[in-house]
């Protein structure tokens, strides 16, 4: 389920009433632990957060028009996902993850590459998301972006 929107405040407004509180709340503890220089913009149909053209100019390697994705949030038809890339590419960070959601979630982990899928709003570890995303910095995520992507 792509949204249309072309800004964040208008992919609120088009959520369901029933996702809507769980999604804002995920808004907020990304704005509150995203390193600096990452910028919140609508891509792919979701919410993301991206590397600008201004510290990276060469882009996602997919579409260099487009900025460097890095985290991005969606209200799916039965889902809310998160996609995190620097799991997709870091496999410490991957087996952090992995081991530290058994102690902040009761439901069983719901994970492909980069998406993390939570059937249930209270199923989300806030907290947890919080953290993680403290875990790359900008510079550091070009740094695993271009020994993993770029040739």
């Amino acid at each position: 389920m792509q949204s249309a929107a072309k800004t964040p405040d208008q992919y609120f407004q088009e959520l369901p009433e029933e996702r809507k509180e769980a999604m804002l709340k995920l808004r907020q503890i990304i704005k509150m632990n995203l390193p600096e220089g990452f910028e919140e913009m609508m891509g792919y149909g979701m919410l993301g957060y991206a590397v600008p053209h201004s510290i990276y100019p060469k882009g996602y390697h997919c579409d260099p028009k487009q900025p460097l994705p890095f985290f991005g949030m969606a209200s799916q038809k039965n889902s809310i996902n998160i996609y995190h890339m620097g799991i997709y590419a870091d496999n410490d960070l991957y087996d952090w993850f992995v081991s530290e959601y058994p102690k902040h979630s009761k439901a069983r982990l719901d994970m492909g590459k980069s998406c993390i899928r939570f059937k249930k709003p209270e199923h989300i570890p806030f907290e947890l998301i919080g953290e993680l995303l403290t875990k790359i910095s900008v510079l550091e995520w070009i740094s695993i972006y271009e020994s993993k992507f770029r040739s």
